[in-house]
């Protein structure tokens, strides 16, 4: 597989989460069920063992990194599909994933620098090379408010002249941090090459729907890696397949964009239920577990971490939005009851 030219023809890749029992292991039969139903879905890709998997799989009590994503790449080598493996730590720990990740059938890594907030731009750049020589990378601007830092124009303007740089997944969740990235690849020559691909959970559609022009010298974010996208993944598909077809075609008629853009606000709005926007994130991971757990592709929300949950009041904002836009939910819902007992075999 041409890794590059693949995540150019823009991609719908859910960020995979993680299954567990109610005694907070490994379920393993649900794992896999969640693998195919973002295949069957029509998912072009998955990243597996990054911020919605949790980053505690690596911890050695509960050593789950490798067990996910092996059962993952199973099921994906059943479909042509890009399997990406999320890579954090530290360039010993980073390595160690990447050459994993590569062992196993992953097509590129997922960089995190989050383990990196101190150091130089000349280390992060350092760091990047040492793991862009072992598998492609797909760059990765993680908001601070999650764990990220703050990412210059400068240095990614660096960052994207390495030639094992395949993609950047943009999620700083601000829009002037958003246009460092589009610019800095652009003004690189590499927007044939480096494919950019939202993480902005808060702005996904507007994020595709538009057409960067820096003195004539134009780009676009082709598609997606989400978090957002781990639900509701059928619908998804069809929204993405849909703006590109908005977007390619000039006899479109304006009346598209406005139906594009209302729904841009209700994806919006969504996201900001799934994602616990009114208490920073913290029931982001809980969130997108409870929408899988009602629909029956998981046994309950758990997370690793016995602390976390739902906050206060997310479950009925879960419940507003699933009733205030249901176009958007109800498909999904009967995909999954129709072929739930087949995914689960």
């Amino acid at each position: 597989m041409q890794i590059g030219a693949e995540l150019r023809r823009g991609l719908v890749i859910p960020a995979h989460p993680l299954a567990l029992t109610r005694e907070r292991k490994l379920d393993e039969r649900r794992q896999r069920a969640l693998t195919r139903y973002y295949l069957a879905a029509g998912a072009t890709g998955i990243a597996v063992g990054v911020h919605t998997t949790q980053f505690a799989i690596r911890d050695p009590k509960y050593n789950l990194l490798r067990p996910v994503l092996e059962l993952a790449a199973e099921e994906a080598r059943k479909h042509d599909v890009v399997k990406i493996a999320g890579v954090c730590g530290k360039l010993k720990q980073a390595t160690d994933e990447a050459e994993l990740a590569k062992s196993l059938g992953y097509d590129a890594a997922l960089l995190s620098l989050a383990a990196l907030r101190e150091a130089s731009v000349p280390s992060l750049l350092d760091h990047t090379r040492a793991i862009a020589s072992i598998i492609p990378i797909v760059g990765f601007y993680l908001q601070p408010a999650v764990g990220g830092r703050l990412l210059s124009y400068e240095f990614w303007r660096e960052f994207v002249g390495s030639p094992n740089v395949v993609a950047v997944k943009i999620a700083p969740f601000n829009r002037y941090q958003t246009l460092d990235v589009v610019r800095a690849v652009v003004e690189s020559g590499r927007t044939d090459e480096v494919a950019l691909y939202t993480g902005n959970d808060d702005n996904i559609v507007a994020d595709l729907l538009t057409e960067f022009d820096f003195r004539g010298k134009h780009a676009r974010i082709v598609g997606g890696l989400l978090g957002h996208w781990a639900v509701w993944t059928r619908r998804a598909v069809a929204l993405v397949n849909c703006i590109k077809q908005a977007t390619s075609d000039p006899r479109q008629d304006a009346s598209i964009m406005k139906t594009l853009l209302t729904i841009a606000a209700q994806v919006t709005d969504m996201n900001s239920a799934v994602f616990d926007t009114r208490n920073d994130f913290r029931g982001c991971v809980s969130g997108i577990h409870e929408i899988l757990r009602r629909q029956g592709l998981l046994e309950g929300r758990w997370c690793l971490d016995p602390n976390e949950d739902l906050s206060p009041g997310q479950s009925e904002e879960l419940d507003r939005i699933c009733s205030t836009y249901p176009e958007l939910c109800i498909p999904d819902g009967t995909f999954i009851r129709e072929n739930l007992d087949a995914w689960l075999r």
